[in-house]
């Protein structure tokens, strides 16, 4: 079987999500370092115990997820599950690679990019077609009669239920979306001229801008809108290093 260096890899998922883009809320890149030579891949959304013993049994080499280890402001011990996730991969000489911010951005193949994909938005061209922090946020275009019409659909490609707070009858035409906990967008997908934004999750504060603004929220789930870039990272990089991938769900109900 064919194998990489865990070097080649590193650089592979560098040069493809350039982390050093971006301000993030911990590190990009190779958080525990594992074996030297690499064949087989395991992408999911996070670093979870049950992620890690899913890998284990599936022979891999490296994962690859969007939420890792460590993040700012934790608390820096290692003990509980923290200890727990480590030993697992420290015993099985694993590589844990976690990319934040950039998998999210990445045009063709981050969360956003993909969530697109999988609803048939149509993404507009930059610059017009980013908004938010660091530009993160998508816009592209998807006509519906209205939005419980978008918020139908949604849920139908997602498979689970959608929060929808809007005016139900208003015509949807341009959808800002921003995967997981982008809460934080609303206002910013607002002025950007969206018609519907689409996130994981919803906080207080947006339910009233919804209905102030006119403009349609729907929270769809963080686990469930960052299915997507994962996989395709992971995919795109093992095909291009002839390496073995399998994208491993571990459901979450968040």
């Amino acid at each position: 079987m064919p194998t990489t260096s865990r070097e080649q890899l590193t650089q592979a998922f560098d040069q493809l999500l350039e982390p050093g883009r971006f301000k993030d809320y911990g590190p990009n890149g190779l958080q525990v370092e594992g074996r030297s030579a690499v064949r087989r891949i395991v992408s999911g959304v996070t670093a979870s115990r049950a992620l890690i013993e899913a890998a284990i049994d599936d022979g891999a080499d490296a994962i690859f997820v969007h939420h890792g280890l460590f993040w700012r402001g934790q608390d820096g011990r290692v003990t509980g599950w923290m200890k727990q996730r480590l030993a697992l991969l420290l015993a099985h000489d694993i590589n844990l690679y976690a990319y934040h911010l950039p998998l999210d951005a990445h045009a063709e193949l981050g969360n956003n990019a993909q969530l697109a994909r999988v609803l048939g938005i149509t993404p507009e061209p930059a610059p017009q077609g980013r908004f938010g922090d660091q530009q993160l946020g998508l816009i592209g275009q998807r006509s519906e009669p209205s939005a419980q019409a978008l918020a139908d659909h949604v849920a139908a490609c997602l498979g689970r239920p959608v929060t929808l707070v809007a005016e139900p009858d208003r015509p949807v035409r341009r959808v800002a979306l921003c995967t997981g906990g982008a809460q934080g967008y609303f206002e910013a997908a607002i002025a950007a001229g969206a018609d519907a934004f689409i996130t994981g999750e919803i906080s207080e504060p947006q339910a009233h801008y919804a209905r102030e603004c006119g403009v349609a929220y729907l929270a769809c789930g963080h686990h469930a809108t960052e299915r997507y870039g994962a996989p395709a990272v992971a995919g795109h990089v093992a095909q291009a290093l002839g390496l073995e991938h399998r994208f491993i769900d571990i459901p979450n109900p968040a």
